[in-house]
Formats: structure tokens, sequence, C-alpha cells
């Protein structure tokens, strides 16, 4: 029976004195793929920020690989790419290459490094400092990077925001392979509802609070759903009636 590598319990966070999360309880266990979504403001990113410790709860507890979150050390087990990439100096001291190598474990593995490069369409940048790039040429690299490391968990925080639809697809189908065939288990956030269903298997839908956890089958067949979001937006959401079979 697959393990739990997140729970939590009862998260409330609050930010200069209003809840921004109320009282999340969800599990995500080994192997799933979870997409989690929600409006501008509906504290997807927040919710992340708690489950890593950068942000501390007002309430709640959190698990991470069966540990509590203050007793958790193996953080080489997680990928995390956050929403916003901080701002990399012009002559930061890593070439595209490096940086992308830094992700792989058999630090002479070419190939991989290459294949990872070529997926992102940055091979043609591998010798340029990563701080020369553009916002969205580093943000490929960083996915690069996060996708060679092939951590048991896998967490992207908008991450195709600045990438080409070529790229957008490239970088989804990685995921969904590390997925499937590797068993990592990925949780990506996005505000993008109309694509999630096409590659994860489970939504986490919030609102501050859960509007709605569960399989992208069970959101398809849930009235309420379809009177939260009425019936045409819940079956755009849902890819039930178009999605490759999983």
């Amino acid at each position: 029976m697959p393990v739990n590598i997140i729970r939590t319990e009862n998260l409330t966070f609050c930010y200069n004195g209003i809840e921004v999360l109320q009282d999340i309880s969800f599990n995500v266990r080994q192997g799933d793929y979870l997409g989690v979504a929600g409006p501008n403001g509906s504290g997807k990113s927040t919710l992340i920020k708690n489950i890593l410790g950068i942000l501390e709860p007002r309430q709640g507890n959190i698990y991470l690989f069966g540990q509590p979150l203050s007793a958790f050390r193996q953080w080489s087990k997680i990928g995390y790419l956050p929403q916003r990439l901080a701002s990399l100096h012009s002559h930061f001291p890593g070439t595209v290459r490096e940086i992308v190598q830094l992700g792989v474990d058999r630090k002479g593995d070419s190939r991989e490094i290459k294949r990872m490069l070529q997926l992102m369409d940055i091979e043609h940048l591998s010798s340029r400092l990563i701080g020369e790039l553009s916002y969205g040429e580093q943000q490929r690299a960083m996915l690069a990077r996060a996708l060679a490391s092939k951590p048991e968990l896998l967490i992207f925080d908008e991450p195709t925001t600045a990438l080409d639809p070529q790229t957008r697809e490239n970088f989804y189908s990685i995921a969904q392979e590390l997925n499937r065939q590797q068993g990592t288990t990925v949780i990506l956030i996005t505000h993008d509802t109309g694509v999630i269903g096409n590659y994860a298997r489970y939504l986490l839908y919030l609102d501050k609070k859960i509007v709605f956890s569960g399989t992208f089958e069970n959101f398809c067949s849930s009235p309420e759903m379809a009177g939260f979001f009425g019936p045409v937006s819940q079956h755009i959401i849902c890819h039930q009636h178009d999605r490759r079979n999983i």
C-alpha cells in the first residue's frame, strides 16, 4: 500500500491577522500526481511554503515522509521550483550546463545532462552564465536541474509561466514520465485549470479552504462541483471526456 509522502492536519495560516489557509487536511501518497489549483490569492503557494517549512502555520500538523516537519532532515528527497526565481546577478559563477549538472546523480553522466538541455531547448545556451539569461531561459535551466535530480517528490509552483508552448509541453511530458515510469510523486501548482487534468491524477482545488480534493473522475461526477463551477467549466477542468488513457 502506498505510503503518505505528505500529510496535513487542520492546517491554518494567517497573514497580518487574516486567515489565508483555513483548516486544510489532505494526504499525498507515494506515486501520486497532484494538481493544486485555485484562483489568485487562494493560498496555493502559501500552502506549499507551509509544507516545506518556509512559512510557519498558526495551527495544524504537517508530516513529510511520515515524519513531523520539525524532525524532517532528508531534504534531498524533495525537488522544489518556486513560483518566482530570485534574480541572479549577471556574473553569477555558474554556466547553464553546470547548473543542470548539479541535478544529475553521476556528475560524469553527460548524456543525461545533454538530454535535459535538449528537452528544455537550452543546449545552445549551455556555456552561458545563467545570470546573463532572460527570466524565461533561467526558468528552463532550473526546470532542467529539478527534473534531472529525480528526487522522490517534485514540487513545481507555476512552472510554465515563462515557457513557450513547445517547452511547456516538453516539461509536462517529462514530469508525467517521471511519475508514471519511475514512481516520482509530483505536485504541480497551477492557475491553468484547463490543462492540469490532462496530466495529474488528483486535484486539490483551494480557495483559502479546500473546495475539492479527490480524483478527476470524482470531480467530473460531482453535482456539488457542477453547481460550483457550472457543468461546462466542470468538464473543461476534468478532461474525462477527451483525456488520454492513464
